[in-house]
């Protein structure tokens, strides 16, 4: 493996632990409704689990209220079950074939609650960025020591992969710093 693929293969995979940051964030509600706030829901289908969108059309009614409409009459008891179940802490409600899951508001205390697990998970992105750093700078060295690379080259991809870092730990703080402000928005 050469300097550049080395480079290109741990930026990748930057973008990536990024990407995964945004997910998870993502999954973190604030008091507007998102549909994909019950990917993560899983409801028994025939004994097997399977997630929400499989087995209902899952949309948005209002700003805080998610509307889900089971495409099978005897599904509506088990989906509204799942909601209910789920760790989301929402409490859906059926009208006829219609389930209607509302945002509860958010109490300030939760709002802060939710804003450390945000800087949480921006942690954890951080240091998968500098395990990749880490890494990257272990293969460099390698190269060096395999006499495939020279001690100047190593200067230059190390130095190369620090400012790769620094661009993405930034971007884990924007990322971060935006999502606070959402949950932080009365």
């Amino acid at each position: 493996m050469s300097i550049s693929e080395i480079k290109t293969t741990t930026e990748t995979k930057m973008s990536q632990s990024i990407a995964a940051l945004n997910g998870a964030l993502s999954k973190i509600r604030t008091g507007r409704a998102n549909p994909g706030l019950l990917d993560s829901v899983m409801v028994d289908y025939y004994g097997n689990p399977t997630p929400i969108g499989q087995v209902a059309n899952v949309s948005l009614l209002d700003a805080r209220t998610i509307s889900v409409q089971p495409w099978e009459k005897g599904m509506g008891a088990k989906i509204e079950k799942a909601i209910r179940d789920s760790d989301l802490g929402l409490n859906p409600s059926a009208m006829g074939d219609l389930i209607r899951v509302p945002m509860p508001a958010m109490t300030e205390e939760r709002r802060k609650e939710l804003t450390k697990v945000v800087k949480n998970e921006g942690e954890g992105a951080k240091i998968a960025v500098r395990n990749l750093r880490r890494d990257a700078n272990e293969h460099v060295k390698k190269l060096v020591k395999d006499k495939e690379a020279s001690e100047d080259d190593q200067k230059r991809a190390e130095a190369d992969i620090q400012k790769m870092t620094d661009k993405y730990i930034s971007e884990v703080d924007k990322v971060v710093a935006s999502k606070e402000q959402e949950i932080l928005a009365v």
